[in-house]
């Protein structure tokens, strides 16, 4: 039986767990947090990421956690609603997809995997050395072991991606954006709605989802160049603090909340674009090795994808990780391709860069639903997604 040692506990390295005790291999998935990660923010599973749930039997508990959106509103300065779209509508989902909370997700994966896997949390790799006969890993904690394989299935900021290949630097593109999300209290009492102010080069959002006691806050805003230290919280703090101030609606109240808010993101907004996936027998998955980034709106079906197929690979060829690379990469880069370009187009709507383009935007809101072919014209914004989502065939393994 082949051992897999899968760094990360999220998205993709859970359900890469699952599909390989399927298909009888050994995983053991290594997560540096303590526990499973909650919270978190809305994602979406569209497409052929749908198919990859249900053959895990996993579609009707996904589909009960849904968010439940019913509409996202643009103000202005003074909270007077601009424009109002449906919430599905403004996700870019058609009736199949699913939006739910990351945390929740993550929870599914987790309990579907806690008897096929061993999980090793608050631990992290700190070496890998590849033999013959497989690869030393060495541990922040724990003793050294063994394994036939590692795969990388730890995010954007990837420690297997560093320890195989190398600095992120050569691998990462940056879209020109930054994003803070966080929880605040629903003190506007929002109920499955989406509440956001449009900004020359930013926008600020909260929304609360079904169920939800609390909100969520969300800042994105164009970075001009400017670099951040992924480890300087308070410096994040500061500079999402100084480019929001004096805005208006209910952003200093939101503002006042990120100082003690428990689950504190920012990042930039990136790409992870690499000539190949898989060293020795090393692999990467998720956005570890493709991160379409949030833009996209397509990280999760291209997590849950690329596991899939890593796994079926694997399976495929009998354990060969060589053959079984290859074969990840021929079957699902170009689905990759077609999820990456939604990123840009995406962004060009989330930020905007001029007083007159929002205003413009915010009239053909406003005249959408009174236009003669408007369903027409409403699916044309989703079908370009739709068709990323769709662009690769699932095999049987």
């Amino acid at each position: 039986m082949k051992t897999v040692l899968i760094s990360g506990a999220s998205i993709a390295g859970p359900t890469l767990a699952y599909w390989l005790s399927e298909y009888g291999f050994a995983p053991t998935i290594v997560e540096r947090a303590p526990a499973p990660r909650d919270g978190g923010y809305k994602i979406d599973i569209r497409g052929i990421a749908l198919d990859v749930v249900e053959r895990m039997a996993l579609l009707p508990k996904v589909r009960a956690l849904r968010t439940d959106m019913k509409a996202a509103h643009f103000v202005d300065a003074h909270g007077k609603v601009m424009a109002t779209m449906d919430a599905e509508l403004f996700g870019g989902r058609e009736d199949a997809d699913v939006e739910i909370m990351r945390g929740d997700l993550g929870r599914l994966l987790y309990e579907a995997t806690a008897d096929r896997a061993e999980y090793i949390f608050d631990d992290s790799i700190t070496s890998m050395t590849e033999t013959d006969d497989g690869v030393l890993v060495t541990f922040e904690r724990g003793p050294s072991r063994v394994f036939d394989l590692v795969v990388g299935a730890d995010g954007l900021h990837s420690n297997v991606r560093r320890l195989a290949f190398g600095d992120e630097g050569r691998f990462a593109r940056d879209l020109g954006c930054h994003i803070s999300i966080f929880t605040v209290p629903n003190h506007l009492n929002l109920d499955r709605t989406e509440m956001g102010r449009a900004l020359p080069g930013a926008t600020a959002l909260m929304y609360s989802t079904a169920r939800a006691t609390d909100a969520r806050a969300m800042f994105l805003f164009s970075s001009d160049g400017q670099a951040h230290d992924r480890h300087d919280v308070e410096g994040q703090k500061k500079t999402v603090a100084e480019r929001f101030a004096g805005h208006g609606w209910e952003i200093p109240r939101l503002l006042d909340g990120m100082t003690e808010a428990p689950d504190f993101y920012y990042d930039s907004l990136s790409q992870i674009h690499m000539d190949t996936w898989s060293t020795g027998r090393v692999a990467l998955v998720g956005d570890a090795a493709y991160c379409a980034s949030p833009a996209s709106g397509q990280g999760t079906s291209l997590s849950l994808v690329g596991a899939y197929v890593l796994a079926g690979e694997l399976a495929a060829a009998s354990g060969d990780h060589t053959a079984a690379f290859a074969a990840y990469e021929r079957e699902l880069r170009p689905f990759v391709t077609a999820n990456q370009d939604l990123a840009e187009g995406n962004l060009k709507g989330m930020v905007m860069k001029s007083a007159f383009q929002i205003k413009f935007q915010m009239f053909m809101l406003r005249l959408l639903p009174h236009m003669p072919g408007s369903s027409r014209m409403a699916q044309r914004i989703t079908e370009n997604i739709h068709k990323a989502a769709t662009s690769i065939s699932l095999k049987s393994y």
